[in-house]
């Protein structure tokens, strides 16, 4: 592991630290939780905008998905 300095307002700390003691935790383990979430949501961003703009080049068909109609039951 690397030591890192970070910067953080005095009210960031106090509502960590109120957090990380009601985890039973320290603010290193939950900074790491923290930002690997965050970098997780940033790849789930990156894909969703990916997909989008596939759908934008490739628009759904009206038969695309038409296949799977027999499939389908609706139950009442």
């Amino acid at each position: 592991m690397k030591t890192i300095q970070m910067t953080l307002d005095d009210k960031l700390v106090k509502a960590v630290d109120k957090v990380v003691n009601k985890l039973h935790t320290t603010r290193s383990a939950f900074t790491r939780l923290a930002l690997r979430e965050a970098l997780g949501k940033v790849y789930i961003n990156k894909l969703e905008h990916k997909h989008q703009k596939g759908y934008e080049l490739h628009p759904v068909g009206d038969s695309e998905f038409s296949i799977w109609d027999d499939e389908q039951e609706w139950i009442d």
